[in-house]
């Protein structure tokens, strides 16, 4: 049992660790490929244009947060009739090992189809494992922490997170670093994929040395296990209300906040700003390395002062502050291209009608119109936009000041000759657009870098500040002898289906509308969701026994 204070015995601290461990896994492998989209998406689907070779990238990212519930009602099940321990340790071995095979596989140019294939194959392994890991883990965490401290045993998971993020950061900056920008676009990125193989090994190995978790053991020498846990969780109405107040009182909103936080913002630097790759990784590292103990301090708050309020308060603060935030890094990374939107806006005048929305995420969409050609050009570069309505009728055209560059109708071209003028087109639009002041890279002597650790540090607080107490609030909602498939299926599905589609969603909002806020819309929308739920439905659980 734990020690006064916060400090925890050799056994629970062991308890601790080898849970966390995959949760460190899992984040370290969110980042990494999250990060370096748009150089797998050069890799594994350069049979397609650029812009949709990003976008089939995000969303084989999201392949495997789709897969999450499925993952968590299969092992769900075996965690409630057979054991945590077993299966939290099956589920470390699969996704372990599918991290480190992306790092071997072959690329398009190697095998073709094949290369994209095995690549989403993966991720649909990783997804299932995940989907009955954290479970696992939280519940295995809970059963061990005495009741009076369970927010702060089980927010030390919720710190791995962030671990897992700095380290994959350390790793992209150091290979970097060791291999220069050309050979790691090329192959040296498969080098923190490979590298996982490390946490693989040390997972395992502590994880074996586990004995159950003292709750199962009970249950299993009295009777009491399950024999159909996803009847007895979702048959009844009290349990699907619970798990529908968690879902979108609870995971919803703190999913999204916390992909927008590690994920979108490093997007929104790099890509959006154009701010250096390294530089802006360096600064979000350094943003998750001051942000990260705080997720001890509010699981330990939430043991005295409630779970509930923070999620509520979380959301609330995400939501009133998302836009001020996010103005804030245009502000400060690149003031010049900031001042280039002000002076001198880029505007498509087009046939509305002619427009379509630019979300093409398998590359099959061939977008001809003028108003199309001019849009995606636009969003190859990241260059935000307004939209003018134009007659019925008229050729799109691009107005940058005084300037006009009329684009022209593809459809009745052949592929080679619309290339060629999409890249002429793309040429003279570009020469246009420098020419009023829009830079090409963001200006590292003019970049206010205290001012963009603020404001990341203020994310990731706010992140922290809903995700720590997750961990104890879904255990205690549910049941003992139906808690891993209970508490399980609601946050893999909003992890998955809510939070694992900001990335997509985000990106293809921003190429449709031009508008660089428009990537915010979606995790807003979920934390007002979230306030509102988690108020009204959601119930207090601090202090609830979990042994029953």
């Amino acid at each position: 049992m734990a020690k006064s204070g916060w400090a925890m015995d050799a056994g629970n601290r062991k308890v601790v660790l080898a849970s966390s461990l995959g949760t460190l896994f899992e984040w370290y492998d969110f980042f990494l490929y999250g990060a370096l989209a748009a150089i797998t998406s050069r890799h594994f689907f350069s049979a397609v244009n650029e812009t949709a070779g990003f976008i089939f990238a995000l969303l084989t990212f999201s392949v495997g947060f789709a897969a999450r519930p499925f993952g968590a009602v299969v092992f769900g099940r075996l965690g409630d009739r057979s054991g945590r321990k077993r299966t939290f340790l099956i589920t470390i071995v699969v996704m372990g090992a599918s991290t480190v095979l992306v790092g071997c596989l072959p690329s398009y140019d190697s095998i073709g189809m094949a290369a994209p294939v095995l690549l989403i194959a993966l991720r649909l392994l990783q997804g299932l494992a995940l989907g009955g890991e954290y479970g696992g883990a939280a519940i295995y965490v809970a059963e061990h922490a005495p009741d009076a401290q369970r927010g702060y045993y089980t927010s030390w998971i919720q710190t791995m997170a962030g671990v897992g993020l700095l380290l994959s950061l350390v790793v992209i900056a150091a290979t970097r670093w060791l291999v220069g920008e050309e050979a790691f676009a090329q192959w040296g990125w498969r080098v923190p994929f490979l590298l996982s193989a490390v946490l693989l090994g040390i997972s395992v190995w502590v994880r074996l040395s586990l004995d159950e978790s003292p709750v199962f053991q009970r249950m299993r020498a009295e009777g009491r296990v399950s024999k159909a846990p996803l009847r007895e969780a979702y048959g009844q109405w009290r349990y699907v209300k619970l798990g529908i107040a968690a879902m979108f009182g609870i995971i919803a909103g703190q999913a999204t906040l916390w992909y927008t936080s590690h994920f979108y913002s490093l997007y929104f630097l790099t890509q959006t700003m154009q701010v250096d790759g390294l530089d802006a990784t360096l600064m979000l590292g350094l943003a998750v390395a001051m942000a990260t103990p705080f997720n001890v301090l509010f699981g330990a708050l939430s043991d005295r002062i409630g779970r509930k309020p923070f999620f509520v308060l979380g959301c609330l603060l995400a939501a009133l502050l998302y836009f001020p935030i996010f103005h804030g890094l245009a502000h400060f990374a690149n003031p010049a291209l900031e001042q280039a939107r002000r002076s001198t806006p880029v505007q498509v005048h087009a046939d509305p009608a002619t427009c379509s929305f630019q979300f093409n995420p398998v590359g099959a969409a061939d977008f001809t119109s003028s108003c199309d050609i001019a849009k995606s050009v636009l969003a190859r570069h990241h260059v935000s936009y307004e939209n003018h309505a134009m007659p019925a009728g008229s050729l799109g055209q691009v107005r940058i000041g005084e300037t006009r560059i009329d684009a022209f109708e593809g459809g009745g071209l052949d592929r080679a000759e619309r290339a060629r003028r999409i890249d002429a087109f793309d040429a003279q639009l570009m020469q246009a657009v420098r020419a009023a002041g829009y830079p090409e890279r963001a200006d590292p002597a003019t970049m206010n870098r205290i001012g963009i650790v603020a404001l990341l540090f203020t994310l990731c607080l706010l992140a922290a500040m809903t995700y720590a107490p997750v961990a104890a609030a879904m255990v205690e909602l549910f049941p003992a002898r139906i808690r891993y498939t209970a508490m399980s299926i609601p946050y893999h599905a909003a992890n998955g289906w809510i939070g694992g589609l900001l990335p997509p969603m985000a990106f293809a909002f921003v190429a449709a509308t031009g508008n660089v806020d428009a990537g915010l819309w979606y995790p807003l929308f979920f934390a007002i969701l979230t306030v509102v739920v988690g108020a009204a439905m959601l119930p207090e659980t601090r202090g609830r026994s979990i042994d029953e």
